[in-house]
């Protein structure tokens, strides 16, 4: 049994605008899947699915086998913890620790459970510090951390990121893409994120899926999707510079292996041309 799947899901707006056709999608235990497109694909209306914010036109969702009902939504939020692209949308107390403990306590939790999951959710997104700052005096790299910590406090199994590096600077970038792979390697959650950066995708995804116009046109590895530059020309997407790099070296008859993230092309660079003095 998966914990979170979608069978033939679709979603019309208002007017007869078609959102999502026909979306077929599995996400294992421990594991991290790159949901890619430009924008407009779907990918935001798609996530709102997963933890029932919105409802199918029709198509099922499955949460550890069993449908969504406004019987088990609760348990359902509790599985899968969503966190919006606008960290602003999501943060609403006057300090970072009372954001945090808003949804433990919302489902009935003791104080001192609270303070021990407020605890634990501030250390992992490393913001133990923050504890009595306004949310929103922080950076933008920082906002998402805490929208992060808030839906970490409520012990998910599933952490959903709707385009978690929008908006932030190099910086709030890299302390993002660390704490993604840091923190699915280390709890062993499934981590499902959209991004149309493919960089991202390369550095963090096991699996990815390809959405375009509210569909999915492919799915594959890192490297059986990334093998496919007119596949990705086609929705408004490109190769990672990396990869693209390797390519162009290897179509000029350079002995070189392929790599997807900066570790392996470092390798594989160090490999073909030996370390440089």
């Amino acid at each position: 049994m998966h914990i979170l799947e979608t069978q033939h899901l679709c979603h019309t707006y208002k007017g007869n605008i078609d959102a999502l056709r026909n979306i077929s999608f599995v996400a294992p235990r421990n594991i991290r899947i790159a949901i890619i497109g430009p924008n407009g694909a779907g990918k935001s209306t798609l996530f709102k699915h997963f933890n029932g914010v919105l409802k199918p036109t029709s198509g099922k969702i499955l949460v550890r086998g069993e449908q969504i009902t406004k019987e088990n939504i609760r348990e359902v939020r509790k599985t899968i913890g969503l966190v919006f692209q606008n960290p602003d949308d999501q943060i609403f107390s006057p300090t970072v620790e009372q954001d945090v403990a808003f949804g433990p306590m919302n489902i009935g939790l003791d104080e001192e459970s609270v303070r021990h999951r407020v605890n634990e959710a501030l250390k992992i997104v490393g913001l133990e510090e923050y504890r009595t700052r306004v949310p929103h005096h922080l950076s933008g790299g920082e906002k998402k951390r805490v929208a992060i910590a808030g839906i970490i406090a409520m012990e998910p199994q599933v952490l959903v990121l709707d385009e978690p590096t929008a908006g932030l600077d190099p910086q709030g970038i890299r302390e993002i893409t660390r704490f993604i792979r840091n923190f699915s390697d280390t709890y062993g959650m499934t981590v499902i994120f959209s991004t149309h950066s493919l960089s991202l995708a390369a550095e963090l995804a096991d699996y990815i899926y390809v959405m375009n116009r509210g569909e999915f046109v492919a799915e594959g590895t890192v490297s059986e999707i990334f093998s496919k530059p007119d596949l990705l020309t086609s929705v408004r997407l490109d190769v990672p510079v990396l990869p693209k790099l390797i390519s162009s070296l290897q179509n000029q008859g350079v002995n070189i292996e392929m790599g997807y993230t900066y570790d392996q092309a470092e390798k594989s660079f160090l490999k073909a041309f030996g370390k440089m003095a």
